[in-house]
């Protein structure tokens, strides 16, 4: 069944489609009724009653209000006490013209069931007598009749008195009327039974009382003569089986008024408490059918509505742990049936939250809204199920005005800003955001919110809406909830005058932590406080479980070390330094500038260097989360410090917030930095050509760094293991070619830290493997681990393996070194004869045999060979030491590290210890302050000992 617009079912009424209606049209005025001067919805008895619903305290008091004329029983006096706008007046009215039958009475839609109900078949005329204290004056008398007969009231009594009976009656309390003394209990009861059957209306006393000054003499007479007749009256109905009294009192303090006010209700009530019957204001579930009567023409066939609302209630209970207990059941299918076509919710926060407010008067003021609402939507051709909380057009001016005119000052702005209208930001997040934009998600959420907690104060414990009823209030069937759910997410991230607690949302007109914390956000200074963060942040993503030799994050060119580290440094570029697709010169001129030099000396080592870069579209969102993060760890830190004063709650919040921003940064990070740029050199016209090549890491992978290993890997811009073919190859390539037969080991692995056009190794691990495993075959190349002239000293080929790697190791051709171990082991000789010819078989001169040892010469007549020379000891350690200008140390050590420990620490198997040794002596002796500084710096720094001593 589809889900037909709520227009299209009900009909409201004319003025209300028109707009035609007067807001003062919906205080009934009874005094102009009771003179015939009011409008015709109130004036005539029978479009009085159609656009009323007769609630349960109004069918039980026109009960006892028939009961008591027709002489059955009844109440003689019946006090209506209510909050503001409770519809005291309107029942007021209903009792008029019910007793005054100007229309019969089964003509009075919902009168002929109530007067079965009550018995009474034959409900006699009786006269009314209407007491505005409003409209009376204690001055000014009110004039009645023409010429002689004219008569001036000047007190309620003689008011009443001429009301009900005329000169006649004015007669009977003429005297007390001029005096200004109340007439008597008698003479009051004479006046009620003469005139019964009968119906006096005091509307608004204490609005006439509480005018009398205590101890002033008026026309109207004094406080105290006034209260006299009140209890004299209420005394004189009991006698009278057929009279009856209604009296409206106050119960807000609004109503009452000032002190005088508060005195006159005080007196009132002791006397209507003796005989009064409290008539029951109306309840919120019936404010469904008054405000449906006096709007609504009709609400729609009940088929149909009933068709609609089981949508509703079907879509409702499938998503029942999306919204409130309360909908599940049947009641709530009927409340939403006797409420059609506006949503319960709409009444339960006007009725339940609005009514609290000292302005809004119940009834008459959710009328007085509704009928602005209702104009609205059906202008703009709505076209909701139901009349929603999300469906309030806040951004029309007139429900914008009449919904602050109930509010405090301030609201205005946060209406136009953060709840609904084309500037505001929920209107650009609907714009911005298609899955939000189709169902108007963040305006109709935002409405739903304020309508449920404009009205929230200081004292309330618990503010605002939950989830679930903000959901109630915007959600239609066939909506996905989730995309609600997800935009409440977004306005709590955006919007700065919106709390949340919890899963608690309300409006206020002071700004939110977020507003706090955008301020702060803006001070951040990028230099001083963003870029430390990002680097320690971008820091962390590493760990510490890698191939690299060093992961340099922000590193300027000058600290990047230029060095055979075992592994290639992975310098992390800065932001300001981003790659892009389309525009990759930032990062590539960073890249470089580092690659080329160190500081401002020529980097040697550039083979040794991956970049990582950020993503150029992503790094204005690492900034902005940065900010956001620092700005909310200021908060938190300032509420640690007392320095910024917060409730618990909100204190919990901003620590959730700060939470919340960190591991956002930390998932932005993954997501900014991604891109390996490699430098990579080609020949062209016989030059090396700079060019670089990129690729992405998935931001998804569990471990960033194993991510950028495999990927330099799989692009072989990074080498763990490499056959001796390619190592045999790039020997023939560069080295062994133009009649050279031999190269340096040594220096084949530093050329390939050194140029971007040779293999970029791991480490000199991979190089030595690869020579080791060419060593076991005859197929690649021959090693020597020296020379002596043209003698190779540790010559390997086709067996054995590779000593030390130093500056006299030598890869041989692979020809040169079959051809060298064929001179150097000759064919085993026959037994010796002999000779001939008297000459010696011609041998090599130099070579070196399968050890490594000099190969005996052969000399004439088979004698024996002589044996090898003797080589001096190797040098195995070294021992140096230095004193340093303690003023320039820190310069000293650095050139020290540079020119004599790396020289060490380059070669392969050389163990490297140093030691530092610290005197310092003061005359003076040293300050507490200063020893415990520097202990505590010796222990931060791992000192083995370190000791403040005496002379």
């Amino acid at each position: 069944m589809s889900l037909k617009p709520w227009r299209e079912i009900a009909r409201p009424h004319k003025d209300v489609l028109e707009g035609t209606f007067k807001q003062s049209e919906f205080a009934a005025d009874i005094s102009q009724v009771a003179s015939g001067t009011a409008t015709e919805e109130y004036q005539d008895a029978e479009k009085f009653f159609s656009r009323t619903f007769i609630t349960e305290g109004m069918r039980l008091l026109l009960m006892s209000v028939a009961q008591r004329l027709a002489g059955q029983g009844g109440d003689p006096v019946i006090q209506l006490q209510t909050a503001f706008g409770g519809g005291k007046t309107h029942t007021m009215l209903a009792v008029l013209h019910l007793a005054s039958r100007q229309v019969s009475s089964d003509k009075l839609e919902g009168i002929p069931p109530l007067l079965d109900e009550a018995g009474i078949h034959d409900l006699p005329s009786a006269k009314v007598a209407v007491i505005d204290g409003i409209k009376l004056s204690p001055s000014q008398p009110q004039q009645h009749g023409s010429g002689k007969a004219k008569v001036a009231a000047n007190t309620l009594w003689g008011e009443l008195a001429w009301q009900l009976l005329g000169d006649e009656g004015y007669t009977m309390v003429a005297q007390s009327d001029a005096d200004g003394t109340s007439p008597g209990k008698e003479v009051v009861r004479q006046l009620v039974e003469k005139a019964a059957p009968c119906v006096i209306l005091i509307d608004e006393l204490v609005a006439f009382i509480r005018q009398l000054e205590v101890g002033k003499q008026f026309k109207a007479g004094t406080f105290d003569s006034n209260i006299s007749f009140i209890q004299a009256l209420t005394e004189a109905m009991k006698t009278v089986p057929n009279a009856i009294l209604l009296a409206s009192l106050p119960e807000s303090e609004l109503e009452v008024g000032g002190t005088m006010g508060q005195r006159a209700l005080e007196s009132l009530e002791k006397y209507f408490a003796r005989v009064e019957s409290v008539w029951k204001p109306v309840a919120s579930t019936e404010a469904f059918e008054i405000v449906r009567r006096r709007l609504f023409e009709s609400a729609g066939e009940r088929a149909e509505v009933e068709g609609i609302i089981r949508q509703f209630s079907d879509f409702y209970r499938t998503n029942s742990d999306k919204f409130p207990l309360e909908t599940q059941s049947n009641v709530y299918f009927e409340r939403l049936c006797q409420s059609y076509p506006i949503h319960p919710e709409v009444f339960d926060r006007l009725y339940e939250d609005w009514s609290t407010l000292d302005k809004f008067q119940r009834t008459r003021g959710v009328l007085q809204y509704m009928a602005i609402v209702i104009h609205r939507l059906w202008n703009s051709d709505n076209k909701d199920a139901l009349i929603m909380p999300g469906s309030i057009a806040l951004d029309d001016s007139n429900v914008r005005n009449k919904s602050i005119h109930y509010l405090p000052q301030g609201w205005e702005p946060v209406l136009e800003k953060e709840v609904d209208g084309p500037r505001s930001e929920p209107a650009n997040i609907d714009g911005h955001d298609t899955r939000f934009g189709s169902v108007q998600a963040a305006r109709r959420a935002m409405r739903t919110i304020f309508l449920g907690s404009a009205p929230s104060n200081a004292e309330q414990g618990v503010k605002g809406l939950n989830q679930e009823h903000i959901l109630l209030g915007c959600a239609q069937p066939g909506q996905t909830i989730g995309v609600f759910e997800d935009v409440l997410k977004r306005l709590r991230d955006r919007l700065h005058y919106l709390y949340s607690e919890q899963d608690r949302y309300y409006l206020d007109t002071r700004p939110n932590l977020r507003r706090e914390m955008e301020s702060r956000k803006q001070n951040i200074n990028e230099l001083q406080e963003l870029h430390p963060l990002l680097k320690e942040r971008v820091g962390r993503v590493f760990g510490r479980n890698h191939c690299f030799g060093g992961i340099h994050v922000f590193t300027p060119s000058v600290d990047v070390p230029d060095d055979y580290a075992p592994g290639l440094r992975l310098v992390v570029l800065p932001p300001n330094a981003a790659y892009s697709r389309g525009d990759a010169r930032q990062a590539y001129e960073a890249a470089e500038e580092i690659l080329r030099n160190r500081g401002e000396q020529p980097r040697q080592k550039q083979n040794r260097l991956i970049f990582f870069a950020a993503d150029y579209d992503v790094v204005s969102r690492l900034k902005d989360a940065g900010r956001t993060y620092l700005a909310w760890k200021s908060i938190v830190s300032d509420v640690a410090d007392g320095k910024l004063d917060l409730t618990v709650s909100l204190s919990k919040q901003a620590k959730r917030n700060a939470d919340t921003a960190e591991q956002s940064l930390h998932q932005i990070v993954r997501e900014t930095y991604k891109w390996i740029i490699c430098p990579v050199e080609d020949f062209v016209r016989g030059k090396p050509e700079l060019t670089w090549e990129a690729v992405s890491v998935s931001p998804a992978a569990q471990n960033l760094v194993s991510e950028i290993e495999n990927t330099l890997r799989e692009e072989e811009w990074l080498i763990s293991e490499w056959s001796p073919i390619h190592l045999r190859n790039t020997l023939q390539q560069w080295y062994l070619k133009n009649g050279i037969t031999e190269v340096g080991a040594l220096k084949v692995w530093q050329d390939s830290c050194h140029y971007l056009y040779l293999p970029r190794l791991v480490s000199d691990h991979v190089f030595i493997n690869a020579i080791t495993s060419g060593l076991d075959s005859e197929d690649y190349f021959g090693f020597a681990s020296g020379k002596d002239g043209d003698r190779y000293l540790g010559f390997v080929f086709g067996r054995g393996s590779m000593s030390i790697l130093d500056d006299s190791s030598l890869l041989i051709e692979r020809e040169a070194a079959a051809d060298y171990r064929e001179r150097t082991n000759p064919a085993p000789q026959p037994e010796p004869t002999p000779p001939t010819g008297g000459q010696s078989t011609p041998t090599p001169t130099d070579g070196t045999g399968p050890t490594g040892g000099t190969q005996p010469q052969p000399i004439s007549g088979g004698a024996t060979p002589t044996p090898p020379p003797v080589q001096t000891a190797a040098k195995r350690q070294f021992y140096g030491n230095i004193e340093l200008d303690p003023v320039k140390a820190k310069m000293d050590f650095v050139t020290i590290v540079d020119e004599v420990v790396q020289q060490f620490t380059a070669k392969l198997g050389v163990e490297v210890s140093i030691s530092v040794e610290i005197q310092a002596r003061s005359k003076d002796g040293f300050d507490e302050a200063l020893q415990r500084t520097i202990k505590e710096n010796c222990n931060v720094l791992r000192f083995s000992s370190s000791e403040f001593e005496e002379e």
